[in-house]
């Protein structure tokens, strides 16, 4: 059966998860859920996922939500290739590293709370974007800083990791909203590799299929 996604071109926990169903090869079926139209809160979709966001994740009779859980299930489920490391302290921090951006960073710039800037907070579009910058370099410093320690192409060596597919969807964010990155060379170089890979390629915002 095939793995139904439930995603957005442009929502970067969709971009995650998208990268991992790509690099380990898994058929699957995309279906596009339009955030800026609302359909995310149409009675069809909430009663697929309660929680009204993307992603989602469908496999036979698992429906999962939050992009770290469908991570996590794939890897377990579909282990190769590992996007874990083998040991476990290294597995520790590569879900640390994930969760500085998936929960310290992201969920302070996504689009619903932009919204709500501009709709009940009444802040200017540039007041948005400091506030934007302002969390994209708490959170990238401290990347850079780790990533100061570590040898190889991606984000934890030689392999590609959960870590790099949590990276890659943040800098496209940051670099969509002009954020500066000159401070941050080793995390671009690692970004920039990543890049390179064709299925990050595929995974991209402008190869999904609702890309406008």
């Amino acid at each position: 059966m095939t793995i139904k996604l439930y995603t957005y071109w442009r929502s970067s926990a969709a971009y995650r998860v998208r990268i991992a169903l790509n690099l380990k090869q898994l058929e699957h079926e995309l279906i596009p859920i339009n955030l800026v139209k609302g359909e995310q809160k149409e009675n069809a979709y909430r009663e697929r996922n309660p929680q009204g966001l993307v992603p989602f994740l469908e496999d036979g009779a698992v429906a999962i939500g939050q992009s770290l859980a469908i991570l996590e299930y794939l890897e377990e489920t579909y282990p190769e290739p590992a996007l874990l490391p083998a040991g476990i302290p290294e597995r520790a921090a590569v879900r640390s590293f994930c969760d500085l951006i998936c929960c310290d960073v992201h969920p302070l710039n996504n689009l619903r709370v932009l919204k709500y800037h501009g709709w009940r907070l009444d802040l200017e579009d540039d007041e948005r974007d400091r506030w934007y910058a302002h969390w994209i370099h708490e959170a990238f410093r401290a990347i850079e800083l780790q990533l100061e320690d570590r040898d190889g192409p991606y984000a934890f060596g030689q392999a590609v990791t959960l870590a790099d597919l949590c990276l890659v969807p943040q800098v496209y964010n940051a670099r969509r909203f002009k954020v500066p990155l000159d401070e941050y060379p080793r995390l671009v170089s690692v970004v920039d590799r990543c890049n390179e890979l064709p299925a990050f390629q595929a995974s991209a915002p402008e190869k999904q299929p609702d890309f406008q």
